[in-house]
C-alpha cells in the first residue's frame, strides 16, 4: 500500500487540484526544506488537508470516509484504546461481523494495523479520512471519558464521606490504622484511579490536589498551563492523600514533614511513572504527581524544535570525545528532556554512559543511571568523584547548583570525558558569568566548554484550530518597543523562511482559534532554542571574565539565532502564535 507520489502529483494537476506551476514551487520547496510533498502544498494553501486525503485514497484504490459527524458505537470505539488512537492516528468506526472498519491518516503503517489485528481478533479493513474526520471521532472518547469520569467522582466521592464518617469523629481521621484502612477501601481506590487515569489520558505533565478551608480543588498541568479539573468535599481529602502514600511507599503517619515518592502504573497503550511530592500546608497536605511518559518514543533534536545553524552546532559539540555542554533555561523548559536526548544519540555499544541525577526522570537502557540522596550524605560531588572511577567516557549531571559540583564537572572534561549537563541561567551567554561565580577559573572554562543551549517552551497550534492573519501597522510599532524587528527580519530572511522582498506588513502569522477539539487552540508544545558555539573570540571574552551582554554581542555579530528569532521562525511557519513566543522569552 506504498503511495505512488508520482501518481499522486499528476492525479493532482489532471483533476485541477493544484496548478502545474504551484506543483513546481512546492517541488522547489519539498528538496530544500526536505518536507513532504503534501505537507508543502498544505501549507503553501495550494489544497485542503481533506484534498489531499481523498486524492491518497483515490491512487491508493481505498475508501475514503468522513466521520465528521458520525456517531460512534462505545463497544466498537474502545476496540482501539485511546492512547494508541491518538498516537497511531487511527480508530475503529464500525464492526460488521468479523470484519472492524478502521479510519485512519498513514495507511503503509501496517505495525499498527497488525497489532489491533492481533489485539482483536478481527479482519481489518483500512479507510482514509482527513484529519479533522479522525480528531472528530478522538472528542468521542474525550465524551465519554468526561461523563465516567463524572459519575464516578460524584458517586464515589458520597461512598468515601460514609467511610470517613465510620472512621473518624468531627471528620478527621485521627488513628494511622484507620487511615490505612480508609486508603484501601473501594470508594477511595475508585476516585485516585480516576483521576489519574484521566490525567494519564488529558495528556497533564503534573496533577495538584490542593487542600483549601472547606473543599480539595484539583488541578492539571497541560502544556505548560494549570488549569481547574474538579472541586471534591473536603472530608475525602485525608483518604486521598493516604492511598497516594499507600502507592509511593511513604509514610503515612508523617503529616509535618514533606515527603517524595514514586509509582507506576501501567494501561492499554500507556506505561507512566509518577514523582510524587507531597508538602504540608496550613489547610492539610497538598500533593503534586509530576507525570513521566515511560512508553514514548525516543526523541530527536529535530522533534523538540532544534534547527538549522543550532542543531549543526550542537551535533558538532556531541560528536567530540571531551568537552562540556550545558543546558540552560528556568524550571520546566525542557533542559532535562533535551539531556536525555542527545545520550539516546550517545548511547551506543561501544561508550560506557554513567548519570548522576536527582531524580532520575527516565530510565534509559545501558545508561548507568544514579540518584542522589542527600539524606544520607550522597551529593551531587559524591557522586561525580565516584562516577570518574568508574571509567565512564560520556557523564550527564543532572544540574550543577554549586561551587564543588561545577569544579568537579570542569575537571572530569579536562580529563577525557564529555559532560554534559543543566544549569539555571536565563540565556545561553548568562551561563559563563555564573560559572565565574561559582568560583571556576575562566581559563579552565574556555579549554573545556564547547556549547551552551538557552531553551524556552511554547505551546504549538493545533493545526485545524488556527487562524491567518497579518500584522496591523499598530500591533509593528507596539512590537518595535521591546524587539529589534529590522535584526528579526533580517534573520527570517537569511533563513529563507520569507521571501527577500516580504515586510513585516505581508509575512503570514497564525493565532489560535478556539474549536470543539482544542478549547484554547493549542496543542503539545515545542522548544525555543539559542545554541553558543564556544568560538576562539568567545573563549577570550571567557579569559577575560566578560559579562553575558558582552558574549551576546559578540555571539550576535558571529551568527547566532537567539531564542527570540527562532521563536519567530516558528511563528511564521505556524508551528506556534508571536504571543506564546513572547510570553516564553519574557520569562
Amino acid at each position: 500500500m506504498m503511495l505512488d507520489v508520482k501518481k499522486l502529483k499528476s492525479f493532482l494537476i489532471d483533476s485541477k487540484l493544484v496548478s502545474a506551476k504551484n506543483m513546481e514551487l512546492a517541488e522547489a520547496e519539498e528538496l530544500e526544506t526536505k518536507r513532504r510533498l503534501e505537507d508543502v502544498l498544505i501549507r503553501r494553501g495550494f489544497v485542503s488537508e481533506e484534498m489531499i486525503a481523498k486524492a491518497k485514497a483515490y491512487v491508493l484504490g481505498i475508501p475514503f470516509v468522513d466521520l465528521t459527524n458520525q456517531k460512534v458505537e462505545s463497544e466498537v470505539l474502545k476496540i482501539i484504546p485511546e492512547p494508541i488512537a491518538k498516537n497511531s492516528n487511527i480508530v475503529a468506526f464500525r464492526k460488521t461481523g468479523a470484519d472492524l472498519e478502521v479510519a485512519m491518516l498513514d495507511p503503509n503503517d501496517l505495525q499498527t494495523i497488525d497489532f489491533i489485528k492481533k489485539k482483536a481478533e478481527l479482519n481489518i479493513l483500512p479507510r482514509l479520512t482527513s484529519r479533522q474526520s479522525l480528531e472528530a471521532v478522538i472528542r468521542q472518547y474525550q465524551r465519554s471519558l468526561e461523563d465516567e469520569f463524572n459519575n464516578i467522582i460524584k458517586s464515589e466521592s458520597s461512598e468515601v464521606l460514609k467511610v470517613v464518617e465510620l472512621a473518624s469523629k468531627d471528620g478527621k481521621i485521627k488513628s494511622d490504622a484507620e487511615l490505612q484502612r480508609v486508603a484501601e477501601e473501594l470508594p477511595v481506590v475508585k476516585i485516585v484511579d480516576t483521576l489519574i487515569r484521566h490525567a494519564v489520558l488529558e495528556g497533564a505533565s503534573d496533577v495538584h490536589i490542593e487542600p483549601e478551608e472547606k473543599d480539595v480543588v484539583v488541578r492539571y498541568r497541560i502544556d505548560g498551563i494549570l488549569k481547574d479539573v474538579m472541586t471534591l468535599p473536603k472530608a475525602v481529602h485525608d483518604g486521598i492523600v493516604a492511598r497516594i502514600k499507600v502507592l509511593s511507599s511513604l509514610k503515612l503517619d508523617e503529616h509535618r514533614l514533606p515527603q517524595d515518592g514514586r509509582f507506576k502504573i501501567e494501561g492499554e497503550g500507556f506505561k507512566v511513572s509518577f514523582r510524587v511530592s507531597i508538602l504540608p500546608v496550613y489547610d492539610g497536605e497538598k500533593i503534586v504527581m509530576r507525570l513521566l511518559q515511560e512508553d514514548s518514543q525516543g526523541f530527536t533534536l529535530e522533534g523538540l524544535g532544534y534547527r538549522g545553524k543550532a542543531l549543526e552546532i550542537l551535533h558538532r559539540a556531541i560528536k567530540r570525545p571531551t568537552g562540556l555542554i550545558l543546558s540552560t533555561g528556568p524550571t520546566g523548559s525542557g533542559k532535562t528532556t533535551s539531556l536525555y536526548t542527545v545520550l539516546d544519540i550517545l548511547n551506543t555499544p561501544e561508550v560506557n554512559i554513567s548519570t548522576i541525577e536527582d531524580p532520575i526522570e527516565y530510565r534509559i537502557p545501558r545508561v548507568n543511571q544514579t540518584q542522589v540522596k542527600p539524606e544520607i550524605g550522597f551529593s551531587f560531588p559524591q557522586g561525580l568523584r565516584t562516577l570518574v572511577r568508574q571509567d565512564p567516557d560520556i557523564i550527564m549531571v543532572g544540574e550543577i547548583r554549586d561551587d564543588e559540583t561545577a569544579a568537579l564537572a570542569i575537571n572530569a572534561s579536562l580529563t577525557g570525558h564529555l559532560v554534559i549537563s543543566t544549569l539555571h541561567t536565563n540565556s545561553a551567554a548568562g551561563a559563563i558569568p555564573r560559572l565565574i561565580d561559582m568560583k571556576v577559573e575562566p581559563f579552565l572554562i574556555s579549554s573545556t566548554l564547547t556549547a551552551i543551549v538557552g531553551q524556552r517552551l511554547v505551546r504549538c497550534l493545533s493545526p485545524d484550530s488556527r487562524t491567518k492573519y497579518n500584522l496591523t501597522k499598530k500591533e509593528i510599532e507596539a512590537l518595535s518597543k521591546e524587539i529589534d524587528l529590522d535584526k528579526v527580519l533580517k534573520t527570517l530572511k537569511n533563513e529563507k523562511i520569507i521571501e527577500p522582498k516580504d515586510t513585516w506588513e505581508s509575512i503570514n502569522f497564525y493565532r489560535p482559534k478556539e474549536t470543539e477539539s482544542s478549547p484554547n487552540g493549542y496543542k503539545g508544545r515545542v522548544g525555543i532554542f539559542e545554541v553558543l558555539d564556544i568560538t576562539p573570540k568567545i573563549k577570550e571574552l571567557i579569559v577575560a571574565s566578560a559579562t553575558s551582554d558582552d558574549i551576546q554581542k559578540v555571539a550576535e555579530e558571529e551568527g547566532i539565532t537567539t531564542m527570540l528569532e527562532d521563536g519567530f521562525i516558528k511563528a511564521v511557519q505556524g508551528i506556534t502564535s508571536i504571543e506564546e513566543v513572547l510570553r516564553a522569552s519574557r520569562e
